[in-house]
């Protein structure tokens, strides 16, 4: 039996320990904000936290998180108020939206380790979540707006 809290409350997982996190938070607890893209951990649409670091949920296994805190989309902001997300907002960040909240996640995760940062540091903290839409300039921009460094 895998213990763990996802969102702020405790969990219980008792199968495959081999499991994509991803695929125990979509399936069994039903959270569907964090997305599957590529399945290897290289698009960033599955982003999560654990224990504060943003990782890649289609990869990274249940066995992984036990004793663990983890945080989706859905656990960032209750009510959808978080900074990044009003300021995601504020930009028009999102066409498809496929990616956003994998990009939301990476972006909160740099903000926590790195509350006021560059550009430079902005672009290394999010090369890897890809966003088929190409709005990177809108993604930098709402997190700097977050940052509170525009």
């Amino acid at each position: 039996m895998i213990e763990l809290t996802v969102n702020g409350k405790a969990r219980k997982f008792d199968g495959d320990p081999d499991v994509p996190l991803l695929w125990y938070l979509r399936d069994e607890l039903e959270l569907t904000g964090s997305k599957f893209g590529c399945g290897m951990g290289l698009c960033g649409a599955c982003t999560i936290h654990l224990d504060g670091e943003a990782v890649r949920s289609c990869v990274t296994p249940v066995s992984a998180a036990a004793g663990k805190k983890v945080v989706t989309i859905e656990g960032l902001s209750a009510t959808g108020t978080h900074p990044l997300q009003a300021a995601w907002e504020k930009h028009n960040v999102a066409q498809c939206g496929y990616c956003q909240s994998g990009q939301i996640m990476q972006a909160a995760a740099l903000l926590k380790q790195t509350p006021k940062p560059t550009d430079a540091q902005i672009d290394g903290a999010m090369d890897g979540n890809i966003c088929r839409c190409g709005t990177y300039t809108r993604i930098r921009e709402a997190i700097k707006t977050a940052a509170g460094v525009k």
